[in-house]
């Protein structure tokens, strides 16, 4: 596997992530389902796509040996109108709405993806579909789980809308189906990936969380035993302050303040969760389907000051990145369970794959809300989101290469 490079880290601390990320990845109110609802047909028909016949779809694929996580983004030249927009997807999280909210370039919408030595395909909706017929997938972690989910809703849109088929009124746990392919897909909200509890250390400040790193959650691992495909992924959580139990036992923690309890990083808390949530799954009963694992999306595209003091993503086209600093530390870490546990799972039959998006969208910090998740005049607490990807925009590359990644 070919290294990630190192380059000078960016300007925010931790702490001050921690927060950002807790205004952004809270779980809001009103899901996409309810805020939009799901789609019907129309008595004209004219709101509703045509979903595929059912007929096997010849896909363009990349050629064999190509790394399609290793390349640059180039102009595209065809100026190609974007996959969907808000007016026709109505699955975009309000926070990730750009155009909605009134972004006033569009330059960042007409790049794309090249990997070194091949051409990565456009994504084919019916194509995608056909791959998927009769087959489910999960996707596990946190608002950047979602945030690609709803990526690939509304890339499919072009074909199909699904029906809300969920069997919990819980917003965070959301399940559809593709009626005519007889797909269904689901989220799983686990952000730690692993048992995680708010603590009362901190006087009720509800700030300080409790992982118990060697506990996968009950809240999706024994639901996804009968997945085809279940994608894996998990980051931005990390950053808040945590105390780290291990066998029962308090063992450490990472900024708590508590007096008494020795510190460790929240690179030892993302490794050690890592390790416990990809082995549960490569030992999973009944699970024979692939798992996915998605590699951290960057957190360190704020620039020009910390997140509450002017900070950030303002850009407009991609520019020379590395990865380095915190989301360098991350991704070895998720790259070094990930082939642990891919050998543990190999010796059970069960497939595991490294989805490895991190140096692509490193280069991409155009691709981010930034104030354009509410309208400006809005008396809102919501600082420049520089951690989730507008709708459209760079992450619909994510599901170019989950489809690559899901022909034989």
């Amino acid at each position: 596997m070919q290294k990630l490079r190192l380059v000078n880290p960016t300007v925010v601390s931790l702490a001050g992530l921690a927060i950002v990320l807790f205004i952004f990845t809270t779980p809001y109110r009103h899901s996409f389902f309810d805020t939009y609802g799901v789609v019907s047909t129309s008595s004209s028909g004219s709101r509703r796509p045509i979903a595929a016949k059912n007929s096997t779809r010849v896909v363009a694929r990349v050629p064999k040996g190509c790394d399609i996580f290793r390349g640059e983004w180039v102009p595209d030249d065809g100026g190609a109108v974007p996959y969907y927009t808000n007016r026709s997807c109505p699955y975009i999280q309000e926070h990730q709405n750009c155009m909605k909210y009134g972004r006033p370039d569009l330059g960042f919408l007409k790049w794309r993806w090249r990997p070194s030595g091949c051409e990565l395909p456009r994504f084919d909706a019916a194509g995608f579909l056909d791959a998927v017929r009769g087959r489910s997938m999960a996707f596990v972690g946190d608002s950047l789980a979602r945030n690609h989910m709803q990526s690939l809703m509304c890339l499919l849109s072009k074909v199909e809308y699904p029906k809300d088929v969920s069997p919990t009124q819980n917003q965070e746990f959301r399940t559809l189906h593709y009626a005519s392919h007889n797909f269904t897909v689901s989220v799983f909200w686990s952000p730690f990936l692993v048992k995680a509890n708010l603590s009362d250390s901190d006087n009720g400040g509800g700030r300080l969380w409790n992982l118990y790193l060697d506990k996968p959650d009950d809240a999706w691992l024994p639901l996804v035993a009968g997945y085809d495909y279940v994608v894996i992924s998990a980051a931005t959580w990390f950053t808040r302050p945590s105390l780290f139990y291990e066998s029962g036992r308090l063992v450490a923690c990472y900024y708590c303040l508590v007096p008494g309890v020795p510190q460790l990083t929240l690179r030892y808390s993302l490794r050690v969760a890592h390790r416990t949530a990809l082995r549960a799954v490569a030992s999973l009963p009944g699970f024979n389907g692939t798992a996915i694992v998605r590699t951290v999306s960057p957190m360190s595209h704020f620039e020009g000051g910390e997140w509450d003091k002017g900070g950030d993503c303002r850009r407009t086209r991609p520019y020379e990145a590395r990865v380095a600093g915190l989301d360098l530390d991350f991704y070895t870490a998720q790259v070094e369970e990930f082939e642990a546990a891919e050998k543990a799972a190999r010796g059970r039959g069960v497939r595991m794959v490294l989805m490895d998006t991190t140096a692509a969208m490193v280069l991409r910090p155009d691709g981010h809300p930034s104030r354009y998740g509410h309208w400006a005049h809005e008396n809102v607490t919501l600082y420049n989101d520089c951690v989730h990807w507008c709708l459209p925009g760079p992450i619909d590359v994510w599901n170019e290469m989950l489809l690559q990644m899901l022909l034989p």
